[in-house]
């Protein structure tokens, strides 16, 4: 069992009472760390020390050259440690080490390489104003300090394609995972201290929402937030985010993927897609395609292929290489993921696979589910609008493109959306008509830290990644300068 500790002005110190947790690989239920747990006054010194770094420690005032060696250096050094950072993602997580390996980690890699080079970029702007009495210039300033909060599916590369950017052009940082998967964030104070940041500039916590995420969320001189979670807790940010100083929130939210294969489609290409779209990571991914909206002329062919596949994922030990799905978070969201299958079938929907715990040996002591396929769903079911958050397919038979689109943005999500057909035209028309942050096109749940992702309704505000999301961690200032000689109002004395 690894033992960790807060990372507070580059130091490692006990939470102030000395409280711990356990941290769990959901696959087994062993216990793999111990952290601190903690409090608001942990909090406020972790926010402290970023607030002095940020206004005495010079940070925003470093060449964007200079800041962007310390990423370029961090990132060499998570390079470096990639295998064990992708053992500890996938046994804190539960997911597969393939996933850690091939996407958590390069990702990450990835992302303190890409902001480091964009932030040396930044520039302002120049308004021609009429009459040529001022020179109005625009420009692009860091915030202060920036509050991150991460989810337990993708705690490294979540937490760092908010925390790149944020760093990148001048803030500071205080940065809490989830107490459902704290390791590999903690470690990264381990990689930032080798990297060499000045004291402060980026501080890691580990704790509760409750009471560590409460008190950051409410600080009053935490500046911006960062959050990616449920809707439910999304909410509550806001609410919080805005005692004592309103703050800068982006929030990346939940979704309810729709998945439109159109009958021109090329079959098997889209069934290896969709899922793709609903099982890796477990189906545990906002933007995951959860409802599949499936052309009644290709629905018998294309579900007996989708069933096929289905079948064929292995479930197992997360660490063998060639498991394919890992286990859920815990038992309890085991048991939440199963309540809203049994939910669907009350409301009228035919179970066709899954729906089930996977016991066999070594999953018996996990949380593994069978990846699940429910039919005969229509749009205003539970299982069609909810997140389950889990490997769970609503299949919903349509006749026409229009009916489609319709129920794919009859949603309180609007994330991610796909959309197959070889018809170049109805690619560019639905997805100009799908609400969705993202739109996939005879391809689906790519992701790259170049382009800008998030959602609308209620899926969230703002974009992370790409040159809009590094702006995201920039406020605006307009600069006005008098260029003539002698100005004047009509209520001061002339000269």
């Amino acid at each position: 069992m690894k033992k960790l500790k807060l990372f507070i002005g580059n130091k490692w110190v006990p939470s102030s009472n000395n409280e711990v947790f356990k941290s769990y690989d959901p696959s087994n239920n062993e216990v793999i760390a111990e952290l601190p747990l903690a409090n608001s006054i942990d909090v406020d010194n972790a926010v402290k020390a970023a607030k002095n770094a940020f206004f005495n420690g010079g940070w925003p005032e470093l060449d964007a050259d200079k800041r962007a060696e310390y990423l370029i250096k961090a990132g060499q050094i998570i390079k470096k440690r990639a295998k064990e950072l992708a053992k500890w993602e996938a046994r804190d997580v539960g997911k597969t080490i393939t996933d850690a390996e091939n996407t958590d980690i390069p990702y990450t890699i990835r992302t303190f390489e890409y902001f480091a080079n964009l932030a040396r970029e930044i520039r302002g702007d120049i308004i021609p104003i009429p009459g040529n009495k001022v020179f109005d210039y625009v420009t692009y300033e860091p915030y202060g300090v920036v509050a991150i909060i991460v989810p337990w599916n993708y705690p490294l590369h979540i937490a760092t394609r908010s925390l790149c950017p944020a760093i990148a052009v001048g803030n500071t940082a205080v940065l809490k995972a989830s107490s459902l998967a704290p390791v590999t964030c903690s470690l990264l104070g381990e990689i930032l201290l080798e990297a060499g940041f000045p004291e402060g500039v980026v501080n890691i916590i580990s704790g509760t929402g409750k009471v560590a995420g409460e008190a950051l969320l409410s600080h009053p001189d935490v500046s911006v937030v960062s959050f990616t979670g449920s809707v439910e807790i999304g909410k509550k940010v806001i609410e919080s985010s805005s005692r004592n100083i309103i703050k800068k929130v982006i929030l990346e939210l939940g979704g309810k993927g729709p998945f439109i294969a159109e009958p021109d489609c090329r079959i098997d290409e889209a069934v290896n897609s969709v899922v793709l779209g609903f099982c890796v990571m477990q189906g545990e991914v906002c933007c995951a395609s959860t409802r599949l909206f499936l052309h009644k002329d290709i629905y018998e062919v294309f579900m007996g292929k989708l069933i096929e596949t289905v079948k064929t994922i292995k479930l197992g030990d997360t660490l063998d290489y060639s498991t394919q799905m890992g286990s859920l978070i815990n038992e309890e969201h085991l048991k939440l993921v199963d309540s809203y299958v049994k939910g669907a079938i009350k409301e009228g929907a035919k179970l066709v696979y899954g729906g089930e715990k996977y016991t066999v040996p070594p999953c018996d002591k996990g949380s593994f589910y069978i990846p699940t396929i429910l039919e005969n769903v229509n749009n205003s079911m539970t299982c069609a609008q909810e997140e389950i958050f889990g490997p769970v397919l609503s299949v919903i038979k349509y006749k026409d493109i229009k009916d489609a689109i319709s129920m794919a943005n009859d949603s309180q999500y609007a994330l991610g959306a796909t959309i197959w057909s070889e018809n170049i035209r109805t690619l560019y028309w639905t997805s100009r008509k799908l609400n969705a942050g993202v739109v996939w096109m005879n391809t689906n749940m790519r992701s790259n830290i170049e382009a800008p992702y998030g959602g609308n309704k209620n899926s969230g505000l703002g974009r992370e990644k790409g040159l809009i999301g590094l702006m995201e961690y920039l406020k605006v200032k307009n600069n006005i300068l008098s260029v003539v000689k002698g100005e004047s109002t009509r209520f001061s004395l002339k000269y």
